[in-house]
């Protein structure tokens, strides 16, 4: 599994890619405009081909292909690459579960634990339990640690609310908030 400062690097290269596509829009020449967006998504189609080759490799080579597809899927950047090209094996919700699995060994040296709650529109609603809910220190810290597996592993989610969490919102890199307090 890569680290999750690979994971933030591709993520930030992904808001890099949607930066230069925005700066697009503001072409004067609309045949420019055209021309650049339709070299980006034929670039995207070739990839996005090639991944899905790939994958049908990885899926007829069986139990090797399997733990292949099984290590691509733990890595964020492949997993994200993946995600991008719509070809990630694993829905939003066992995404989110798996976060949530890497994460759980922490929260628990802190005498918490987390709970998904339910996933509604594409906002993941979760509850801290045990001894890091509503403590300021471990809260913010327990609060950081899931939003980070989260990004990592589900960054489609668009929002996280969080029972328990004390900390303001914080927002995503496009200014959407990411975590929002609520009473569930």
């Amino acid at each position: 599994m890569t680290n999750t400062l690979e994971a933030r690097e591709f993520q930030s290269l992904l808001r890099r890619l949607d930066e230069l596509l925005r700066e697009v829009g503001r072409f004067a020449d609309p045949v420019a405009q055209a021309h650049t967006r339709e070299i980006v998504q034929a670039l995207l189609d070739v990839h996005g081909a090639g991944l899905e080759h790939i994958l049908g490799h990885i899926d007829a080579a069986g139990d090797a292909g399997s733990a292949v597809l099984g290590k691509c899927v733990a890595d964020d950047v492949a997993a994200g690459l993946l995600l991008l090209h719509g070809l990630h094996p694993l829905d939003l919700n066992q995404r989110v579960q798996q976060a949530l699995e890497q994460v759980r060994p922490l929260l628990h040296s802190h005498g918490g634990d987390v709970e998904l709650v339910g996933i509604l529109d594409g906002v993941v609603r979760l509850r801290l339990r045990g001894s890091c809910h509503g403590c300021a220190s471990s809260a913010v810290t327990m609060k950081q640690t899931i939003e980070d597996a989260i990004i990592a592993r589900a960054p489609d989610a668009v929002g996280l609310e969080v029972d328990g969490a004390v900390e303001q919102p914080t927002t995503t890199p496009d200014g959407r908030p990411l975590v929002v307090l609520s009473s569930l």
